[in-house]
């Protein structure tokens, strides 16, 4: 993000803060997507995430920090949202298109793997989009959610083993159903 930017929005420049929003919302909102996985949860998140960084904008001590900053209020957003909700609702389609036979391998791999994500807590989510999705260290990662890199790594790595296990017991439990039964 462009500091010269940022440092206008913190002296309450609201155009500066209108071009920032401009700039930033989509990929804020596809951060909590990522970690709420409900469309309506996300774009809530991403307003309520907002609301904060401009009322917390004058405070940013280093506007260079501007991206790492933002993303730990559309998290911490992203849990207060799912708190309200109680839980994340999948995803509904309306408009679904005829499926190939060599598409049907990689959409059960994708659904199971998003029932896994879904069955994780918003911490786990969050630290898997911040460190894999978005590319962040691990440090990075840490200081983006306030926690230590000892605590990102062990929350990650809980995080894989949960979403490894929780997928194998998934395809495990399908390959156990009885023959002729649909899962």
């Amino acid at each position: 993000m462009d500091t010269v930017l940022v440092v206008r929005a913190q002296e309450g420049d609201e155009a500066a803060f209108a071009e920032i929003t401009a700039t930033i919302y989509g990929h804020l909102q596809q951060i909590a997507y990522r970690v709420l996985r409900d469309p309506q949860l996300a774009q809530d998140a991403t307003q309520r995430a907002l609301v904060r960084i401009w009322q917390k904008l004058p405070r940013l001590r280093d506007p260079s920090r501007f991206d790492a900053w933002c993303y730990r209020f559309v998290v911490n957003a992203c849990a207060d949202e799912a708190r309200q909700a109680r839980r994340a609702l999948p995803q509904t389609f309306s408009d679904v298109e005829p499926i190939t036979p060599d598409e049907m391998g990689r959409i059960a791999d994708h659904d199971l793997l998003e029932r896994a994500f879904e069955q994780l807590s918003v911490d786990h989510r969050a630290v898997i989009v911040l460190h894999h999705y978005l590319d962040l260290t691990l440090e990075s990662t840490a200081e983006t959610l306030g926690i230590s890199v000892g605590t990102a790594k062990s929350r990650l790595n809980r995080a894989m083993t949960r979403l490894r296990a929780t997928m194998h017991a998934d395809a495990a439990g399908g390959a156990r159903a009885p023959e002729g039964v649909a899962r």
